[in-house]
């Protein structure tokens, strides 16, 4: 029970489908009937807009921190990290959400910031510039991932923190795999475009 009960916490928090609670409680809206489908921060913006979007992400990102912390306030011995991706996994995953989720992209961002911060900072610099420049939330994301794994693979080589390596490259890919269909969409030049 010492590692199953924290495993079973993380992932009801990152099951926890903020999108489509926010949606159904405060919209009337079912957000995966809208927009993309998809049970993320980026279709609650378009679909409810920017106050429900910022809601949802930072809700989203908690998710992540949460579990993260998990070893602080339980007695485990399950790494901080593996919860984190295990939250990831529910967010992804969600029980609560018939199994379709989100892309993983700001519950990963939870994870750093609960286990490595100024990671996060830099990913929000990153995102936000990435945004600017492309005014394509899915390539800003793959840009993000790539970039965490760089600053990853430096970190490691002066700390020797070889897990938390191998859950970024993980998280990395998670984001890159989920966003397969986006990838497709910027290849044919049909990718939605954000206004700034």
């Amino acid at each position: 029970m010492d590692i199953l009960l924290p495993v079973i916490i993380a992932y009801l928090l990152g099951s926890i489908p903020s999108a489509l609670w926010i949606g159904k409680l405060f919209y009337n809206t079912d957000i995966r009937t809208k927009g993309s489908g998809n049970l993320g921060a980026t279709n609650t913006f378009r679909v409810l807009g920017p106050k429900a979007g910022f809601i949802v992400t930072v809700l989203d990102i908690l998710k992540g921190t949460a579990a993260t912390l998990l070893p602080l306030v339980m007695a485990t011995d399950v790494h901080p990290l593996i919860l984190g991706v295990i939250a990831v996994i529910g967010h992804m995953f969600p029980v609560f959400a018939r199994f379709k989720g989100g892309k993983a992209v700001a519950t990963s961002g939870g994870i750093l910031l609960g286990y490595q911060w100024p990671l996060f900072l830099l990913a929000v610099a990153v995102l936000l510039i990435a945004l600017k420049i492309t005014k394509m939330v899915s390539l800003s994301s793959i840009i993000l991932a790539v970039v965490s794994v760089i600053y990853t693979v430096i970190y490691t080589i002066n700390t020797g923190d070889y897990l938390f390596f191998a859950v970024i490259l993980t998280l990395a890919t998670f984001i890159i795999y989920r966003h397969r269909a986006n990838i497709a969409r910027i290849r044919a030049g049909t990718e939605p475009k954000i206004k700034w």
